[in-house]
């Protein structure tokens, strides 16, 4: 059995500890981050707070294996004096929103091989994506992670403000993201490019322009000059 001591409140912490706890192989207790004066022994002490948090909270836990959460900052940003490691779940977390741990991928990192083997043994017990994804790899996937869902879901808030500008049901648009998304699970994201910008259908974007407030207009022309120059 694998104790794990959770060390946090928020949606990545509620959503790991309601998984644990559903596993007979995992022993998992979960703390607040302001609850530190009296913290548990545990084989993995995870530390599932907001970035900013994770120097200070980390730099009282003295725990063998300390590890965080976060895809934005590197392993080293951990201040224990006890070995590091980074278990990161590529995947968005919502308040009573279940998420289907078996298909999230976990990016895994340690200083030693032997607790590298550890997250690993822990993480299969949830999911078959494990990934071993050092610091800077990480900062660039999180990147990459930001383009494909807050900025994707931005789009779609777009959407939804003209559909309901305009009285139009934003449910209209739900079989195209749907069917956006699936196409690139066969095609690469470029050979599935469609619409005016690709065509360089002038007329079309020129009409689309006239139609949209000015800071609509300047995200439709960054985004065309984007997608028609390639990058």
């Amino acid at each position: 059995m694998i104790s794990v001591l959770l060390i946090g409140k928020g949606n990545v912490a509620t959503h790991l500890f309601d998984a644990f706890s559903n596993l007979k192989e995992i022993k998992v207790i979960q703390i607040n981050s302001r609850e530190l004066d009296k913290i548990p022994n545990a084989d993995i002490t995870i530390i599932a707070v907001s970035d900013d948090a994770i120097a200070e909270v980390s730099n009282k836990i003295n725990n063998n294996f300390v590890v965080h959460t976060s895809g934005s900052f590197a392993m080293t940003h951990l201040k224990n004096k006890t070995r590091k490691g980074v278990f990161y779940m590529l995947q968005t977390f919502t308040k009573n929103k279940k998420v289907d741990f078996s298909k999230v991928p976990f990016c895994l990192e340690a200083e030693d091989k032997n607790d590298y083997q550890l997250l690993e043994k822990l993480a299969k017990l949830l999911s078959e994506h494990i990934y071993n994804i050092d610091s800077e790899q990480r900062k660039r996937l999180h990147v990459a992670a930001v383009f494909v869902n807050n900025f994707t879901n931005h789009m779609y808030k777009i959407g939804n403000d003209i559909c309901k500008e305009n009285n139009i049901p934003f449910k209209i648009l739900g079989p195209l993201i749907d069917e956006t998304a699936s196409k690139i699970k066969t095609l690469t994201p470029e050979k599935a490019q469609t619409g005016p910008a690709i065509r360089n259908d002038e007329e079309t974007i020129k009409n689309h322009l006239n139609l949209l407030s000015e800071n609509k207009q300047e995200i439709y022309i960054l985004l065309t000059k984007s997608i028609q120059n390639g990058n």
